[in-house]
Formats: C-alpha cells, sequence, structure tokens
C-alpha cells in the first residue's frame, strides 16, 4: 500500500468518525474566507506585539453541533504551523477547566506542536535558544526589567540554563520542566544560584501558584519568540461546557475568557493569540434565557467584596465577547455541500481503489456538514461491500446540554504559595 493510499484512507477514517485531522483538513480545507482573513490579521498583528507589547484580540467562532469547529481550529493550527508559530489545540474538559488558568496552561503545553519539530514544546523550543542571538538578549533584558511583572525565578532560570544547557541536562531538564508548569524547590534554586556567585542577584519573592501561571503564559510567548518563533497560538475547543458549571464557575470562566481574548485593559499577554469555538446557541441559551448577563455580575457585587466586583467587570466582558463578537461558520448551503462531496469522492475513490457512484437521496441542507460527509461515506462503504443493496441512512438529532452538572468542576489549584510558605520566602 503506498504512502497516498495511506493518507487518503487515513481522511476518510478521520471523517467518517468525525475527529478532523491533518488529512482530513489537507483533503478538504475549509470555506470559511471571512474566518480565515480575520485569523491572518491576528497572526500579524501577534508577530509585532513582542516588540510593540501588545496582544492581538482573540477570535471567537460559532456554530451548530457538527457544523465543523473542531476541522476548522485544525485547519488554523496547520496555517499557524507554516507561518513558524507554535499551536496549541485543547479541548475544554472537567480534566482542563477554563476557569482554572493553571491546569489550561499544563494542558497547551502538553498540546502544544512547534514547527517541524516532534519532542515536548518546550524542550524542543528551549533547545534552540542561541545565548548570543538578539532574541536571547531581548528576552533577558525583559525578564530582568520590573516592567515585566515576572518573578525572578524567570530571569534566575534563564541565567542558569544558559549555563547548565550542556554541563548539567538534568538541571537544564528541571529548568524547562519549571517553565512548563512543574514546581521548582526555592532552596533548590539558591543552591544552584550559589554555584555561580549569584544567590544575591536574585530575589526569589513569594509568589502564588496562581500568579506564577499568569506569568509563565506571559513568559513562554517571548521565550519561543527568542528561539526564533512567530509566537504562541492557543486554539480552544467546545468553550459551550462552561455552561454546565455552577454559577460561581461559570463567572470565573467568563472573565478567564476575557483575559485570553485580550479584553481586560490592564492585562496584556504579547505574542499570544486565542481563538475559541463555541456552539452558537450557547448566547441565547445561557445567557439569555439562563439570565447569566444579569445574575453573574448582580450576584458577585451583591458580596460587596473587592475582589468579587473586579471578577463581575471581567465576567461582562467575557460575555460581551460571546454575545457580540462571534463570528458564525457560513452555513452549508447547496453549493457548499456539493463541493465537499465531490471532494470527499475523490478522496475515497483514491483510498479504495474504487469510484463510488453518485447518491440518489438528495442532501438535505438541514443536516449539519459532519452529517452530510458521514452520510456519504457509510453509505458508500455499504455500496462498495454489498453491491447492489438498497442502502437509506436515518440521523437523528444531538442538541447540546447546558444543564448545571457540579461533576465536571474540580478544585482549582487556588492562590497556595507555589512551593508551600516554608519555601517560598
Amino acid at each position: 500500500m503506498t504512502d497516498g493510499y495511506i493518507q487518503h484512507r487515513r481522511a476518510i477514517e478521520a471523517l467518517r468518525s468525525g475527529v478532523p485531522s491533518r488529512d482530513a483538513v489537507r483533503a478538504l480545507g475549509i470555506a470559511q474566507p471571512e474566518i480565515e482573513e480575520q485569523f491572518a490579521e491576528r497572526l500579524e498583528a501577534t508577530k509585532d506585539g513582542i516588540t510593540a507589547g501588545t496582544q492581538a484580540p482573540g477570535l471567537l467562532v460559532d456554530g451548530d453541533f457538527g457544523s465543523g469547529k473542531s476541522h476548522l481550529l485544525e485547519y488554523l493550527q496547520h496555517a499557524a504551523l507554516e507561518q513558524g508559530f507554535v499551536c496549541s489545540k485543547i479541548v475544554i474538559s472537567k480534566e482542563t477547566p477554563l476557569y482554572d488558568p493553571a491546569k489550561l496552561y499544563r494542558a497547551a503545553i502538553e498540546a502544544a506542536v512547534v514547527p517541524g519539530r516532534k519532542g515536548a514544546a518546550l524542550t524542543e523550543v528551549a533547545s534552540r535558544l542561541q545565548s548570543d542571538s538578539a532574541g536571547y538578549a531581548a528576552l533577558d533584558t525583559w525578564a530582568n526589567r520590573a516592567e515585566s511583572e515576572l518573578n525572578s525565578r524567570f530571569a534566575a532560570t534563564l541565567y542558569l540554563y544558559r549555563r547548565v544547557r550542556v554541563s548539567d541536562g538534568e538541571i537544564a531538564d528541571r529548568i524547562v520542566r519549571f517553565w512548563a508548569g512543574d514546581p521548582l524547590n526555592v532552596s533548590e534554586l539558591r543552591r544552584w544560584l550559589r554555584a555561580y556567585g549569584e544567590t544575591a542577584s536574585y530575589r526569589l519573592e513569594k509568589v502564588t501558584a496562581r500568579e506564577l501561571t499568569l506569568q509563565r503564559f506571559r513568559y513562554a510567548p517571548r521565550l519561543m519568540s527568542a528561539a526564533g518563533y512567530a509566537g504562541w497560538v492557543l486554539l480552544v475547543d467546545e468553550v459551550e461546557l462552561i455552561g454546565r458549571y455552577s454559577i460561581k464557575q461559570r463567572s470565573r470562566s467568563y472573565a478567564e475568557l476575557a483575559r485570553w481574548a485580550g479584553r481586560l485593559h490592564d492585562q496584556r499577554f504579547p505574542g499570544l493569540v486565542t481563538v475559541f469555538a463555541i456552539t452558537s446557541d450557547f448566547g441565547r441559551a445561557v445567557l439569555e434565557d439562563r439570565g447569566d448577563e444579569e445574575s453573574v455580575p448582580a450576584r458577585l457585587r451583591g458580596s460587596g467584596l473587592d475582589a468579587d466586583r473586579m471578577l463581575a467587570s471581567q465576567a461582562e466582558r467575557g460575555m460581551r465577547f460571546i454575545s457580540r463578537e462571534a463570528v458564525p461558520l457560513r452555513p452549508a448551503d447547496r453549493g457548499l455541500i456539493d463541493q465537499t462531496r465531490e471532494q470527499v469522492q475523490d478522496v475515497y475513490a483514491r483510498a479504495y481503489d474504487w469510484q463510488p457512484p453518485a447518491l440518489t437521496a438528495r442532501d438535505d441542507l438541514a443536516l449539519r456538514m459532519r452529517q452530510h460527509v458521514r452520510r456519504w461515506i457509510n453509505e458508500w462503504d455499504l455500496l462498495r461491500l454489498y453491491p447492489g443493496e438498497h442502502v437509506e441512512t436515518v440521523i437523528g438529532e444531538l442538541h447540546p446540554n447546558y444543564a448545571e452538572n457540579l461533576d465536571l468542576e474540580v478544585s482549582s489549584e487556588g492562590d497556595s504559595a507555589e512551593d508551600g510558605p516554608a519555601e517560598s520566602v
């Protein structure tokens, strides 16, 4: 079996299961010119953002279940990789709740893909750092400035990494793992610095786990830029799951959505650009019918606490982002359906060396694109394996469920000290 057969078989299997893949995206592409254009603009803005200290605005796309949101994110990932961006595609879930920055960061780092590289993302990025390069010098200067708002752990580990990357691989690996989200014992870090006579150069201030996570989000894109990459693209799927959280965690999720979309004016993450995908009826079902637009800020402000008043303002920005700025996927009109069917038919023919016949049933415009594609493939399978038999597909509907489910919630990493009180002084 040739590589071409294998590639086309992989594409068909991905399309059959409804799971986007590189081969499926390569075979079909997308028909969303407005979203492609907006994404391209944000990539260009992100390239300039490192120097300017600005963050490109996030992009939110909405569509019905099965309309191609995950396929779109896969396509955008490959487009960004081709332009030299590190990309992370993650799915909001119980293990990766939107309201917990620490879990979101670790999921993003674990999922990160580096252009042209196969290993762990930050290990690959760090291996490309050149201590005599302009990018490295810029990163080092920025990390040591108060304006960076970084804990001195970052400047200290960057200093150490340059000195141990060749001589002590274990320490170098520990440093990269710290950048990737692992804790690093302060007493151990001081011991490493002492070996180079630099104990007094870095204060290693106490910091909460939550704040350190936000600083990692600020540091990682600049680290990637210093290694020669264009920036970091974060693609977040199934954002609608936040509708099933309790009102407390929905409030935090809306605020985090605003943060990563660059809608909080006092918080910027230069070099990072985000794309979110959400179901098209979320705004009506959760923000309007359930009343989150009014109840979330009212409940928070009602506590009288300054922190809750700030969270209320941030959550409002996140909800406005959903209700006012979502870009809808192009619906599957007759022309798009016909074009896609011809593409899938060609891939199927190449995958099985068998020419699929024209299907007699006319495609229903009320169906979603995923339903069309799976019907075509399933019917061609049956016609190929059982020629002459009558084939008819019955299609059922699956609707999003926004009912609250406390089983989806997990404890946040909170505001505990990064290494415990004794080690964070």
